[in-house]
């Protein structure tokens, strides 16, 4: 039986600004009924939490971050199901929601208002030890590696984009624009629904797109001034959070396309509207995940989204701060941190 420590430590937002973060001291709580407490073995360094530490995306501090978990199942609470002990999990971020609104009678916690996230409102994974209701566990497939289980969060909020409602058709040209990690999971999942799929970036991006080509996607570089040589696509999925990536995507849409936002600016953006009226577009996203996001992101992972080239890094908490100076400036693609001490590793 595994014996739960008092604290441990974790990686906090401690107060405002980039400078508020560091780690601390956080307390462990045991889990109550229907909960369950994990073992994480890593946690993604994701864009949202760039933006909370920029305090461009809310948090209640001091609050440890990291939402994008995977572990295993340490400690079961009250009524939970025996068969979750020691299984290898990929996390929900909600740690709570009001259940009674029309959003989540509807099956959108996400759109709660009530709803308090993990690692912004509730303590997350950058730390050894979470605890989370069960009904937030997804059982890893065996072919998805043991640090990689992180990303399929990030794979969950792409099919909340792309799949509810249904925004790729076989046969549609989709441009996935920015080759981060929500952009290869994005140009993954849009291959898998049938879409003819370009992923494009900078010629800083060189190394992100080599990558994608790896995983058998099309690849191109464009220049600061923008220009592509390619059928208007049908669809188009701004994965960078780059005012230029919003514009370009608008300039390249064909008539009656689908404008995709899967990426975050963290501020107000100025984008030419008057594309959606003169071409008739739709324009969609999709608020984090769902629990039918989470479903379809499993079902990916089976066989058509591979995570595990994704992994640039796996980091010592210890190293944090390298780790998100190196995600900031774009390096490599996830970087992923182990919370454990390295004898445990």
């Amino acid at each position: 039986m595994t014996i739960l420590p008092k604290r441990a430590t974790a990686l906090g937002k401690l107060g405002p600004g980039s400078d508020g973060l560091g780690l601390w001291e956080q307390e462990i709580r045991s889990p109550g009924p229907g909960e369950v407490t994990l073992e994480v073995i890593g946690a993604g360094i994701c864009g949202t939490d760039l933006h909370i530490a920029d305090d461009e995306f809310p948090s209640e501090p001091p609050v440890t971050m990291g939402h994008e978990v995977t572990g295993e199942v340490a400690v079961l609470g009250d009524g939970v199901d025996a068969h979750w002990s020691r299984r290898r999990v990929a996390v929900e971020t909600y740690y709570s929601y009001c259940e009674r609104c029309e959003h989540c009678r509807a099956g959108y916690p996400n759109l709660c208002k009530q709803r308090r996230s993990v690692g912004s409102r509730e303590n997350g994974g950058f730390t050894r030890w979470l605890t989370v209701p069960a009904r937030n566990l997804h059982l890893l497939p065996d072919g998805v590696g043991r640090f990689a289980g992180a990303l399929a969060e990030p794979l969950a909020c792409v099919a909340n984009c792309l799949f509810d409602p249904p925004v790729v058709s076989a046969g549609d040209v989709v441009l996935v624009i920015g080759p981060g990690t929500m952009g290869l999971l994005t140009a993954q999942a849009a291959r898998a629904a049938g879409g003819e799929v370009v992923l494009v970036g900078l010629e800083k991006d060189r190394d992100r797109l080599a990558l994608a080509a790896s995983l058998g996607l099309r690849t191109e570089v464009i220049g600061a001034g923008g220009g592509l040589e390619m059928e208007a696509p049908q669809v188009v999925c701004e994965c960078s959070g780059a005012v230029a990536g919003a514009r370009f995507g608008f300039e390249m849409i064909g008539n009656r396309g689908h404008y995709v936002q899967v990426g975050i600016f963290g501020k107000p953006v100025e984008v030419d509207l008057d594309a959606v009226l003169y071409k008739e577009l739709t324009v969609s996203s999709g608020n984090a995940s769902t629990p039918v996001s989470w479903r379809r992101a499993m079902r990916l992972l089976n066989d058509a989204v591979r995570l595990d080239p994704l992994v640039t890094e796996v980091v010592p908490l210890a190293e944090w701060e390298r780790a998100f100076a190196a995600t900031r400036a774009g390096s490599g693609m996830k970087y992923v941190l182990d919370p454990r001490p390295q004898e445990d590793a």
